[in-house]
């Protein structure tokens, strides 16, 4: 079946309400026609300002949730306060957050759970390291942490999930995987999705790829069989990121 192109743009800790009121703006200027589903995730403190000022067919992201629903968790944010904000996606199990904030598989799954019983629309991150690259255990790593969320899922659930690759060791550092390196892991994932899952399951989710994608390269990596879009960074802060929005899959 055909997989809309998907286009994410995933902001981080970066911008103001100034500099982000110039990327909203550009975006909604650029008039998208909707070809794609295009994504953008601000950081919290700015989720309900950019919510109500972009413009369809862009929609807004979290960039994280917890997943209980409520309680004494300072500093986190629910699935059902997203929901009830209006938000209709969040990012969840990105490499920063396993790293950085020691989000293990198993509190990636839950998250997962918790914002697909809120009623959300998830990203799922899985990317290997630079060290686990080079000992050929890549798609070890990956199907093991797509294996965690697959665990509480039910196969109507997949529907409401978007696959995000994103090797770490392309994240930020300018090095982007080829699209033969891309492609290679995207079709091992689309073949463990059907062994595991089912075949439809397999065929309709889209799986994007994520590292260092900008306007340059985002051509090339877009037209690979099983790359069905892309998770920005730097590159979503930036005017680019409107051609990046606009790439047609060949």
């Amino acid at each position: 079946m055909a997989r809309k192109f998907f286009v994410g743009g995933n902001f981080k800790m970066n911008g103001s309400q100034a500099a982000i009121k110039v990327i909203v703006d550009d975006l909604n200027n650029a008039q998208l026609d909707g070809s794609n589903d295009v994504v953008i995730a601000p950081p919290a403190i700015y989720l309900c300002k950019v919510l109500e000022t972009i413009k369809s067919p862009v929609e807004v992201a979290a960039q994280n949730a917890y997943f209980k629903n409520s309680g004494a968790f300072t500093g986190e944010i629910s699935s059902e306060q997203i929901k009830d904000a209006g938000i209709p996606w969040v990012i969840l199990g990105h490499s920063e957050r396993r790293s950085l904030f020691g989000d293990s598989e198993e509190v990636v799954a839950d998250k997962v759970k918790a914002a697909l019983a809120a009623g959300l629309k998830v990203i799922a991150c899985v990317g290997e390291t630079l060290e686990e690259r080079e000992k050929g255990i890549t798609n070890d790593v990956v199907q093991k942490q797509l294996g965690a969320i697959a665990k509480v899922l039910e196969e109507k659930d997949w529907a409401k999930i978007v696959v995000a690759y994103e090797p770490v060791w392309a994240i930020g550092t300018g090095k982007v995987a080829t699209k033969e390196q891309a492609q290679e892991v995207h079709a091992d994932l689309r073949k463990w999705l059907a062994s595991t899952v089912s075949a439809a399951v397999a065929d309709s989710t889209r799986i994007i790829y994520g590292g260092s994608v900008n306007a340059k390269n985002c051509g090339d990596l877009g037209s690979a069989a099983d790359i069905d879009g892309f998770l920005v960074g730097g590159a979503s802060l930036k005017p680019e990121f409107i051609e990046i929005a606009r790439t047609k899959k060949n």
